[in-house]
C-alpha cells in the first residue's frame, strides 16, 4: 500500500474527497492543482496556472480543467466533475474512480464497465508545461477517448465571465490546437502524442461554483469557455500523452520528457519524503536567481517567510547548494534595500524582523557546515551595523539597547491582519520576538566582526540588551508580548518562545523553562502552537467566515504549525535527550496532515480547538520548513 493512497470509499464520497487537494509545481512559480477527484473548489485551482509578467505579478489560470470521456458502443461515460450554482454536480465522473495514489506522481484509476484506464500527471521542471499520461489498462471492445478543455485566461484572484471579447478561434498545432482568448496572454498549446480529431464547438459553461470561495465569503461562480473537443481511439495497453504549455512542442518528445521528469521524482514513502518534495516545490527561479515562495496558491516571495523556511527547506534535506543560491539572491535584494532602492523580487523586506530572520538563517547554515563564507559574514555584520546606526526605516534603537517599532498605523510584526486599513493587533513599542531576534543577531555578529573596538562595543551593547530584555519583558512567569511605555501586554502568545529557542538567549535557564512550561500548558496542540491562549478574552480559535471575521481571528487563536520548530528546539534545549520522545509524539499530529488537506504537505494554519481543521494557504513554506527542521533536530540529538 502506498503512503498516499485513497480508495473508492473515500473518493466517491464528495464530503471527504472535495476537502483533499493535490499540488504539482514547476519550481519556477507555475503550478497544477485541484482536488483528488479533479473537481475545482477554488478559483486558484487549475490544470495550468502560470506567472504572466506581461500582465502583472500574479499567477493566471489558462487551462482550468480537462474533462475526459470514454466512449464504447456509442455510449459516453464522462469522467469529469464540476459543481454548479445551487450545489449541483455534473457530470459525476467521480463515481468511476477506483483508486488515487501519489507515490512518485499522482495517479488515478477509473473503471467504466469493462474499461480500466489510468491517468498520471506531472509538471515539467522550470517550464510552464503540464503532461498527463493516459493508459488503457483493460478494454474488451473498441474504445474512444474524448478531451474537453475548459479555458479561463484570468488572474487567480478574479473570475471569468462569459463575454463577446474572448477570441473563439482555434489555431492548428502539431497533433493539437492552440488558443488565446485575450491579449496580452501567451498562446496556450494543447497537444497529444497521437493525432486527434478536433471538433470546434465554442460554448460557455456558466455558473461553475467554487465551494472554497463561497465558504470564504468571496464571489464564487464563473463562466468557462470550452472551444471544442479532441477525440481519438485508444487500444488496450496503449498510452497517450497530453500536454498543455505556452510553447509548441514536438509531440514525439513527450514520452522522452515524461521519462526524464519521472526519473527526477522521489518516492513519498513517509512524512519526511513528502515534506522534502513539498520543500523543493517552493523553489522559484527568476533570471538565474533562486528564491522560496511563501506558499501556494497565492503567496509570492515574502522575505520573512523565506528566511524562516530556508534552513528547513534546504539544509534539513541536504540541499546546501540551494541554500547558498537563495542566500546570495537574498543578499542582492538586501543590499539594494539598505541602499534605499526597491528590491526586485522579494516583498516585505522592510518588515522590522525580516533582516534579523536572515541573520538567523545564515547562523543555521554556519552551524550546519561549520563555517560561514566571508560574504555572508560581512552581510551579518552589515545588517547589525545598519540597525545600530538607525538606518532601518522601522527599527529604532533606544538607549536601553532594545529595538522599538511603531505598529499603531501599519502592522509591524508577523501578526499583520488589518481592518479598515488599521492593524487588528497593533503591537507597538518593544516587541518580544523582535528583541529576541535582535539579541541573537547582535551576539552572533559579535563573533564575526574583526575590528577589536567594534567587537568590544557590540559586546557591551549585547550585555546591556540582555539586562534590558529581562527587566522589560520578564513578569516572573513568562514574557510580556510587547511593552509600550507603562503598558505591558500580558497575553500569552507563542512569540516569546523565540527567546528560548534562539542560539543566543538573554534569559537564564530557569526563566527559559518557565516560558516553555507556559507555552506547553496554554498554547501547544497536535498541530503546533496557538497564536493566543484560550484563557484570553480575545481568544477566537476558528478561522472561518468572511474576510473581516477571518482577519479578526487570524492571529488570535488559530494554530500556526511553523512555531513547532522553535518550540521543539526550546524543548530539546531544556530537556536534552529526555525530550526526544515528547517531540516525536508531537509530530504524530503533523504526519496525519499528509492525507487530510493538500496531500503530502502542510497548510498555513489550523483552528485552535479540536478537530484543528486546516486553513489558509494549502502548502506553506514556513510550516514545511520548520517541521523538516524539527525532524533534523531530533536526528541530531539522537
Amino acid at each position: 500500500m502506498n503512503y498516499l493512497n485513497f480508495d473508492k470509499s473515500v473518493l466517491t464520497n464528495l464530503e471527504k474527497s472535495l476537502t483533499k487537494e493535490m499540488l504539482r509545481t514547476n519550481r519556477s512559480g507555475a503550478y497544477n492543482s485541484t482536488t483528488l477527484v479533479d473537481c475545482n473548489t477554488r478559483k486558484y485551482h487549475g490544470q495550468l496556472v502560470i506567472p504572466v509578467p506581461a500582465i502583472d505579478s500574479s499567477k493566471h489560470v489558462l487551462l482550468s480543467s480537462l474533462d475526459e470521456t470514454i466512449i464504447q458502443h456509442g455510449a459516453e461515460f464522462n469522467l469529469g466533475i464540476h459543481q454548479y450554482e445551487g450545489g449541483h454536480f455534473s457530470p459525476n465522473g467521480h463515481k468511476y474512480i477506483r483508486e488515487f495514489s501519489c507515490e512518485l506522481i499522482s495517479k488515478t484509476i477509473y473503471r467504466v464497465g469493462g474499461v480500466i484506464i489510468s491517468k498520471e500527471r506531472l509538471m515539467v521542471s522550470n517550464e510552464c508545461r503540464t503532461i498527463t499520461k493516459y493508459t488503457l489498462l483493460e478494454a474488451h471492445s473498441a474504445t474512444t477517448i474524448r478531451f474537453k478543455p475548459f479555458l479561463a485566461f484570468r488572474s487567480v484572484h478574479s473570475l471569468s465571465v462569459a463575454n463577446d471579447k474572448a477570441s473563439l478561434l482555434a489555431h492548428a498545432a502539431k497533433k493539437g490546437a492552440s488558443f488565446r482568448l485575450y491579449e496580452p496572454y501567451p498562446t496556450l498549446f494543447l497537444q497529444f502524442s497521437k493525432q486527434p480529431n478536433y471538433v470546434h464547438q465554442p460554448y460557455w459553461y456558466n455558473h461553475i461554483l467554487y465551494a472554497k470561495e463561497q465558504e470564504r465569503g468571496y464571489p464564487c461562480t464563473e463562466d468557462l469557455l470550452v472551444p471544442g473537443y479532441f477525440e481519438m481511439p485508444i487500444k488496450k495497453g496503449e498510452s497517450i500523452y497530453f500536454t498543455a504549455g505556452i510553447d509548441e512542442i514536438a509531440p514525439t518528445q513527450l514520452k522522452k520528457i515524461w521519462d526524464s521528469e519521472l526519473s527526477l521524482r522521489q518516492e513519498r514513502v513517509d512524512m519526511y519524503h513528502c515534506l522534502r518534495n513539498a520543500a523543493i516545490q517552493f523553489t522559484k527561479k527568476v533570471d538565474d536567481q533562486m528564491y522560496l515562495l511563501a506558499g501556494y496558491p497565492w503567496f509570492k516571495v515574502r522575505a520573512r517567510d523565506q528566511f524562516i523556511a530556508m534552513p528547513g527547506c534546504t539544509l534539513s534535506i541536504g540541499e546546501y547548494d540551494a541554500f547558498v543560491e537563495m542566500a546570495q539572491s537574498a543578499m542582492v535584494e538586501i543590499d539594494a534595500f539598505m541602499q534605499g532602492t526597491s528590491p526586485k523580487v522579494m516583498t516585505e523586506l522592510d518588515a522590522p524582523d525580516a533582516l534579523l530572520w536572515f541573520v538567523w538563517a545564515l547562523q543555521q547554515y554556519a552551524n550546519a557546515v561549520g563555517q560561514l563564507p566571508v560574504a555572508m559574514q560581512n552581510m551579518v555584520t552589515r545588517i547589525v551595523d545598519y540597525i545600530i546606526k538607525q538606518q532601518h526605516p522601522h527599527l529604532f534603537l533606544r538607549n536601553n539597547a532594545l529595538l522599538y517599532v511603531d505598529g499603531t498605523q501599519v502592522p509591524m510584526t508577523w501578526m499583520n491582519a488589518v481592518e479598515n486599513g488599521m492593524p487588528i493587533t497593533p503591537r507597538t513599542g518593544f516587541v518580544v520576538e523582535i528583541n529576541a531576534l535582535w539579541y541573537n543577531a547582535l551576539c552572533f555578529a559579535g563573533t564575526l566582526v574583526k575590528a577589536p573596538q567594534v567587537k568590544i562595543k557590540w559586546q557591551q551593547l549585547s550585555d546591556q540588551l540582555a539586562q534590558s530584555f529581562e527587566t522589560t519583558f520578564w513578569n516572573g512567569l513568562y514574557l510580556y508580548d510587547y511593552v509600550n511605555g507603562q503598558y505591558r501586554d500580558v497575553e500569552v502568545r507563542p512569540n516569546m518562545i523565540l527567546a528560548v529557542s534562539m542560539p543566543y538567549s538573554p534569559l537564564a535557564k530557569k526563566q527559559q523553562k518557565s516560558i516553555l512550561d507556559v507555552c506547553t500548558r496554554e498554547l501547544l496542540t497536535p498541530k503546533g502552537l496557538r497564536s493566543l491562549s484560550p484563557k484570553s478574552g480575545y481568544y477566537r480559535p476558528n478561522y472561518v467566515g468572511g474576510m473581516l471575521e477571518r482577519n479578526r481571528n487570524y492571529h488570535n487563536g488559530p494554530v500556526w504549525p511553523y512555531f513547532t520548530g522553535a518550540y521543539a528546539e526550546a524543548y530539546l534545549k531544556i530537556h536534552r535527550h529526555s525530550g526526544i520522545s515528547f517531540v516525536e509524539r508531537m509530530l504524530i499530529g503533523m504526519e496525519a496532515e499528509m492525507k487530510k488537506l493538500c496531500i503530502g504537505t502542510l497548510s498555513e494554519l489550523h483552528d485552535g480547538n479540536p478537530p484543528f481543521k486546516g486553513h489558509g494557504a494549502m502548502s506553506y513554506a514556513p510550516s514545511v520548513g520548520e517541521i523538516l527542521r524539527t525532524l533534523q533536530l531530533i536526528k541530531a540529538m539522537q
